[in-house]
Formats: structure tokens, sequence, C-alpha cells
């Protein structure tokens, strides 16, 4: 049996080891000092020895998964949810990379950090033409942070010490380190290793408090201050509700923010503030005076395409220095970590004291009457199908304040986006400026993972779940329990509808026939049918009781999508305002034309 790696003194500059120590056996020594619960991958020649050391682990469980894609979501989803905990992917080379790099391209854009372990051809032979011999490192170069190789035993330790920092410093992402195989299978001796030390933010700076000073003062003076979060200010969740609080301003967030700000807080309005946006979250910013955006890069998706008004008195705070100012002028940029600077923002708020309670009230009367009147708009919409707004009520009632919900990419995301009250942060996790099908299924596998204890639902539309869906063969063997609610309509729909409006006509969208009761049955899931609202409570019961004893569920969602969502719409619009005249006016006229001629 191997040796069991000894337990370190983190205080300690390095620690001895004695003895012929091999690769394997150095990189599981290091990811027992991390906080790693987990590894997902699939075992090839290249990493069957680091599998055989992590097998003996009493502090790290390796996953089989079905597909290295999902196991770069299962990893994402487990540093998004899992409490300070990193996911970590463990692979072969090349085409467990590229299986992956969908996920880690998520992690990627997303900000999310992950360790990304990948066996390497020998590097002892002189031959060439080895299985799976390719550049990976430059493969993964631009979607990861760093990916090195390591060349001796004595590197392994440091090597994935210095990965897991760097994923997790600054902005956070992916980090790949490829082991060759020769260094995993064979001993050498390492006299000593480096001590695991707890990266901490960086510190304000002299600018940064000055600037802080600068938006402090503009914020008190603001006639008509308003708040933009994005998921870089969910460790600050706290701070960011009492500053809305002080200022009686509107918050509205990015996708991943919707797990920043609680949705049953009064100043909460919704994602985004564009013509895309819901009503609560356009009106309560169509006069903005001020905007303090903290955490959010203005992407593509929260701004609806760009189309959102900001103000010029923008106060931008991310932690990247190359975002504050980018899409839109900011007054006052600061590069800095919101865990840091957003306490600081509110004690210098909070020393000029509390002008603004009426101000406050009638934020949030006008806030709640858009919500209901929206709301009262999905309940007039017929169907003999399910109605998305009567799903989401009855799932927020079922479930505990702190569940998680993962969602996927499409139609059902901007739904939920503006359908489900998220109400605890890390609560909402979704792709986002990759913005990638198949996230969904194995998101919740990985949050399932990380909080055993806690309730974890999928949103997926039936085309990303034909991606993913047999990933819950993994749940099921692996010991975890989600929901997954396929919203099933035959659609890729969210192209599907940004087809038939400007097209009249529908390419490529319309999905084959499947049933998604075999993949429950090939998967060892629960299987159940909610066909229309009268379904919905008795089916969304069903399926969390049966979660609840250990077995993963697929429900069936037969899902209405013929209201569009004020996202769609209001997208559809944004992209062809910016068309030149003379093709704006050829896109709607054969856009008439197709409706009349059918």
């Amino acid at each position: 049996m191997t040796e069991q790696a000894p337990r370190i003194d983190t205080n300690t500059a390095s620690i001895p080891l004695n003895g012929r120590r091999s690769g394997a056996w150095l990189a599981r020594y290091a990811l027992e000092r991390l906080p790693v619960s987990h590894t997902f991958g699939i075992p090839g020649v290249h990493n069957t020895e680091l599998y055989d050391e992590l097998g003996q682990s009493e502090r790290i469980q390796p996953v089989l998964v079905t597909h290295e894609a999902g196991a770069a979501f299962i990893a994402d989803a487990m540093s998004r949810t899992g409490g300070g905990r990193i996911g970590v992917m463990l692979i072969v080379p090349a085409a467990g990379l590229t299986h992956a790099m969908s996920g880690i391209g998520e992690a990627f854009l997303d900000g999310i950090p992950m360790l990304v372990i990948s066996g390497g051809v020998r590097t002892d032979l002189p031959y060439r033409y080895q299985i799976h011999e390719l550049d990976q490192l430059g493969l993964a170069a631009h979607v990861t942070k760093r990916a090195r190789r390591v060349e001796r035993h004595d590197e392994i330790v440091p090597t994935l010490f210095e990965a897991y920092r760097e994923a997790v410093s600054g902005v956070p992402g992916p980090v790949l380190v490829e082991i060759p195989v020769n260094l995993q299978l064979t001993r050498a001796r390492v006299p000593s290793v480096p001590a695991f030390e707890v990266p901490a933010p960086a510190p304000l700076s002299a600018d940064d408090e000055r600037r802080l000073d600068d938006a402090a003062a503009r914020l008190a003076a603001a006639e008509r201050p308003g708040l933009f979060a994005g998921w870089g200010a969910v460790d600050a969740v706290d701070d960011l509700v009492a500053i809305a609080d002080r200022l009686g301003a509107p918050v509205s967030t990015t996708l991943q923010g919707l797990s920043v700000f609680p949705a049953d807080h009064p100043l909460h309005t919704g994602m985004g503030f564009s013509q895309a946006a819901v009503p609560a979250a356009y009106n309560a910013f169509r006069d903005c005076d001020c905007l303090l955006a903290v955490g959010t890069r203005f992407a593509e998706i929260p701004t609806g395409s760009f189309g959102c008004e900001v103000p010029d008195n923008l106060i931008h705070i991310d932690i990247d220095p190359a975002v504050p100012g980018r899409n839109y002028p900011a007054a006052v940029p600061l590069a800095a970590d919101a865990r840091l600077a957003l306490p600081a923002l509110r004690q210098r708020l909070e020393n000029l004291g509390d002008r603004h309670a009426k101000r406050r009230s009638r934020a949030a009367e006008r806030i709640a009457a858009d919500k209901r009147g929206y709301r009262e708009t999905w309940y007039r919409h017929r169907t003999d199908r399910v109605n998305p707004a009567r799903f989401f009520d009855v799932l927020r009632d079922r479930l505990a304040r702190d569940a998680i919900v993962a969602v996927d990419d499409g139609n059902h995301t901007f739904l939920a986006a503006e359908l489900w009250p998220n109400l605890s942060p890390r609560g909402f996790i979704s792709p986002t400026d990759f913005n990638c099908m198949g996230y969904c299924v194995p998101a919740a596998i990985g949050a399932k993972l990380a909080n055993p204890e806690r309730q974890v639902v999928g949103i997926v539309g039936d085309g990303a779940f034909l991606m993913t869906g047999l990933e819950l063969l993994t749940a099921s063997t692996a010991g975890a329990a989600p929901v997954i609610f396929v919203f099933h309509d035959g659609e890729l729909s969210q192209i599907s509808q940004g087809q038939k409006i400007p097209y009249n006509r529908k390419v490529c969208t319309v999905l084959g026939e499947f049933h998604p009761d075999g993949i429950a049955r090939a998967t060892g899931a629960h299987y159940l049918v909610i066909g229309d609202d009268d379904a919905i409570p008795g089916g969304i019961e069903e399926a969390l009781q049966t979660a609840a004893t250990g077995r993963p569920v697929v429900a069936d969602v037969r899902i209405d999508y013929g209201k569009h969502t004020r996202f769609t719409q209001g997208v559809v619009r944004t992209v062809l305002k910016r068309f030149p005249l003379g093709d704006r006016f050829r896109f709607v006229g054969r856009a008439l034309a197709r409706r009349v001629t059918g």
C-alpha cells in the first residue's frame, strides 16, 4: 500500500521528506494540502498512477465521469458553490483536454478558478509519435491563465501549489499542470517540499483609497443613484446590501450576478437595465445619474447586446485592471477586489449619514409594482402546457432559501433570469460569457457533491440536456442526487425564436423526437412528467422527495415558450437598430413578406 502523505505545518517554510518518492505520490501530497475534496475525469494510460494514488487518499475522492466536458462543468460548479474548495480535473492529455476545453473555456471567461491536471507523454524516450502526443500547452494557452509542464520530481509540489494560488488570485480562472507519465511512475529523492501558504487579496493602495473617497462623495450627492453588480461581488453581499439600503438605490445584476443580491430585497430589480431588461429594472435605471458597478464587465448579455444607457457619472470597480472603463467610460475607475473595496466604500457612506429613507421607500414601491405587473402578464398567458411563471412560483415555494439552481444556455436561461427569485449567495449558477450549452446537468452534480445537505436543481432545455444528460450516470454512481427539470418543447428555442422573428422560418433548430425517460433509465435516474399547470405542484413535490432519498431525478416539463422573454424581444430590437437603414428595411420587409406568403 502506498505510504500516506504526512500532515504539514503551514507555518514551516519547507517540509523534509525521507526516502524516494514517485511523481504520483508527490502530486497526491500537494493536492491533499489544498482545499480539494474531489477530482473529476477519466483514467487513461497517462494518468493511471495518479488515479491509483488518489484512490487510496482519505481526503480526496476521484470521480469517474462519462465525458471530460462533464468533468470540467462539474469542477466549475464545485468552485462556484464549494465554500472555498476548488474544482479539480484529472484528465488524459490531448483528447481529454480537447473534450474538456468547453468547460475550461467557460471557467476562463466567467472568472472561475479551476485546476486542470493532465498526464503527459513520456519525456524520457527519444521516440516521437507517442499516443496522445500533442502540443497541449499551446492548445490550452488561450483558455487558461497558465499552462505548464513539470520537468522534474522536485517541481511537482511547488508547481501545484503555485497553480492553485494563480487560479484563485487576481482574476480567477483555470490553470493547467501537465505531469509526464514517466515522472508519475518513477521515484526520485526529493529532500524537502514547500509548505502551502494561503494567498491573501491584494490590499487597497493609497490611490484606491482616494478613488473610494471620490466614489462615496459622488454617490452621496447623486439624486438617482443605482447599483449594478456582477459575480465579482459575490463574496461581499452584505456590504452591497448595506450600500443599497444606505443610498436608497435600485440594484440590477448581471446573469451570474443573480447570486449577488437577494431577489426578495425591496431594491432588487432584475438582470440588466437596458430595454431587454424586465420593467422593474428598465424603469428604475432610466434616469440614473450615478451608477456604481461592481464585479461586472458590462458584457453582452446583461447589457442587452450593449443596449443599456450608462450615465457619465460611472464608478466602476473590478479586480481586473483592464475592465473599468473598457466598454463604458468611467468617471471613477478602480481596479480592486470587491471583498476589500465594498466594505471600505460602505464605511465611507455610513460616515456621511443616512438621508435617503424617502427615496428608498419610493424606489421600493415602484419596483414592487413593476414586478407584480410583469408577472401578471405571464399569468394571463394561456396555455395547455406548463406556464413558466407558474412553474417558477411553485418551485420557489417548495425550495429552501439556500437551494442551488443551475441553468444552461438557452431560452430557459432568460426565463429563469426574469422569473426565478434567487435568495442566497452563490445560489444561482450559469454559463455566461463563453455561453456554452451542456453546462447544467454536470454543474448540478458538482453543486450537489459540494453541498450534499442542500437542495440542488437544474433547469435545462431539451437541446442542452441531449449534450450532457448521460452525466446523470455520474450522479448515480457518485451519490449525488440533483433534480433536473428538462424544459421540453422539441426545439432549440432561443435560436428558434431568433430565427422566427426576422426570418419567419426555422433552420436546424427543430429537434428530432427523443424520449428523456430513456436517458433516465440508462443512468439510474427517476423519471416523471409535468405536462400542464395542474401537474406542477405534484410533480415538483415528487421530484424533490425522490431526490431526498439519494436518487437523481429527470422531470420532463412540457414547457410553453409561446410568450417571449423581455430579453429576447429587447435584444432583437437593439441588434436590428444597429443595421444600416437599407439592411434594416430589407430584414423587416423579408420577414413581412414571408408572413404573408407563408
